[in-house]
């Protein structure tokens, strides 16, 4: 079996320009796949890069940055779940908790729950006990989804 490994974001529109231009009778969903996954680049790298990050921005004390960035990290796990699961990713946050309700009922009412916290770090400081709450759920959601 040959592996075709695409460097660029350049290489891999060509690649499927080629694809579209080499095969005539494409659904649209087999025509909108392969754009979710150049728009999400969703990883589990991805996912472990967005934690460590947040947890340098957390050791420096920055605790509104840290939850936001915590919360960059749980949005990526959702999105690679998802795209595991369906095949598909969300494009923004609306779409993301009605995807979520429907294929991870607990991810869903986990998020639900805490989504206020991550809307008021664009207006309040958050505390380091706020910040702990929210590293604490990434924390048990990247151990019980295997992402590390």
């Amino acid at each position: 079996m040959r592996v075709l490994v695409l460097q660029t974001y350049k290489e891999y529109l060509a690649l499927f320009v080629s694809i579209i231009n080499t095969l005539s009778l494409l659904t649209i969903k087999l025509k909108y796949y392969p754009m979710v996954i150049i728009a999400n680049m969703t990883s589990k790298q991805h996912i472990l890069t967005f934690k460590r990050s947040a947890d340098a921005v957390y050791a420096m004390g920055d605790f509104t940055s840290a939850t936001i960035l915590y919360f960059k990290t749980l949005f990526a796990l959702h999105d690679y779940l998802l795209l595991e699961k369906i095949g598909y990713a969300p494009k923004d946050h609306t779409e993301r908790f009605r995807l979520l309700q429907q294929e991870f009922p607990e991810l869903y009412a986990e998020l639900d729950a805490e989504f206020n916290t991550y809307r008021s770090t664009y207006t309040r400081i958050a505390s380091k006990e706020t910040c702990n709450r929210i590293k604490k759920m990434i924390e048990h959601a990247i151990t019980t989804h295997h992402i590390a």
